[in-house]
């Protein structure tokens, strides 16, 4: 492929992922102020000097702005480092670095909370206003975790279903969102890194522990 042309492409996937966060941040902006009902889409495109015709290309509601878009909230390069770190083995053989790998993902993932940390905050307080948006919430929640599956897959050359895969987006993702609920919580002093590691060590202590698998009910004398 031309190299001219990459650049391009790249230029412009920039530019379109930094217009989608513009209007990100100034719908949770104005939502956080008046309520979810208390402007409109043109105020919106106003502020962040795009048409309205612009603001349906990117997001079909207000309601989806406010929630964001999931390729913005993943690097490119930190994905493509975290799939290639699964190459040494052999397509569907579970690679003995996932678990590290996943935990430095989620740590390179982290340094992007400071940049974002007033959006967040003010996604909080958005849906504190608007609590029917967590709906819509979970339903985004689902739609990452399943992005994350798929990343996962192709890493381990598996299908997004293999056990490992969906147990490592279920724990993970709980973990994250633990850490999350933690750091953003009124008082506290420690760094979202901080509480990550402490939780993934309590969940490692936790699954190290002796374990025998129950007798089937049908096996049992």
């Amino acid at each position: 492929m031309n190299n001219s042309a990459t650049s391009d492409g790249g230029l412009r996937e920039r530019k379109r992922a930094a217009t989608r966060a513009a209007i990100t941040a100034v719908a949770r902006k104005l939502t956080a102020e008046r309520g979810l009902n208390g402007y409109t889409v043109e105020e919106v495109c106003e502020q962040t000097d795009i048409s309205r015709r612009t603001f349906f290309n990117y997001f079909p509601t207000k309601e989806d702005a406010i929630l964001g878009h999931v390729d913005d909230e993943i690097p490119g390069d930190v994905i493509e480092g975290f799939i290639r770190g699964g190459e040494s083995s052999a397509p569907g053989e579970i690679s003995p670095t996932l678990f590290q790998d996943l935990i430095e993902l989620s740590l390179k993932l982290s340094e992007n909370m400071a940049a974002s940390e007033e959006e967040t905050r003010q996604l909080i307080g958005v849906i504190k206003k608007e609590p029917q948006l967590m709906l819509r919430i979970i339903g985004a929640t689902e739609e990452r975790e399943a992005e994350f599956a798929r990343v996962l897959a192709i890493r381990e050359g598996v299908e997004p279903g293999h056990p490992v895969v969906q147990m490592a987006v279920v724990l993970l993702g709980n973990i994250a969102r633990k850490s999350s609920m933690t750091y953003f919580s009124d008082g506290n002093t420690r760094t979202y890194q901080e509480l990550l590691l402490k939780n993934v060590s309590a969940a490692r202590q936790l699954f190290s522990l002796p374990f025998e698998e129950p007798v089937p009910a049908e096996g049992r004398p």
